[in-house]
């Protein structure tokens, strides 16, 4: 997906973290972080109503928030090396990881797969 509005910081994406009274999007925060770290490329934008972290113009994580989970989305999921598991999904090529209150989640197999989500979209670019 190409999002040519995308742009460095977008103050909308700051906006939607601080919404009160919605701790979820809390537990989504530093995930957006590890997309947002991820290269000098990467821009932002709410997409669909959540944040999206793209290469350029071009879409490759997101994350979204409800009440029991935080999905942490990779648009080219179904291409990526998930040794640990953590991907869910069937779609053709979007994949997601569930992130729950109170469950221990592999902060280290997590990151590497944004950073591979990166990597990737800026091979395909």
């Amino acid at each position: 997906m190409r999002f040519p509005s995308a742009v460095r910081r977008d103050p909308e994406v700051d906006d939607w973290f601080a919404a009160p009274d919605h701790e979820p999007r809390r537990l989504a925060q530093p995930w957006f972080e590890r997309m947002r770290d991820c290269g000098a490329d990467v821009r932002e934008l709410l997409h669909d109503g959540h944040p999206t972290a793209c290469v350029g113009d071009a879409a490759f994580c997101y994350v979204n928030a409800f009440s029991a989970h935080v999905n942490v989305g990779f648009f080219q999921g179904a291409s990526l090396a998930d040794p640990n598991r953590l991907l869910q999904g069937t779609g053709k090529r979007m994949r997601h990881v569930k992130v729950r209150w109170g469950e221990t989640v592999d902060d280290a197999a997590l990151g590497e797969l944004i950073a591979a989500a990166y990597r990737d979209m800026r091979a395909r670019r």
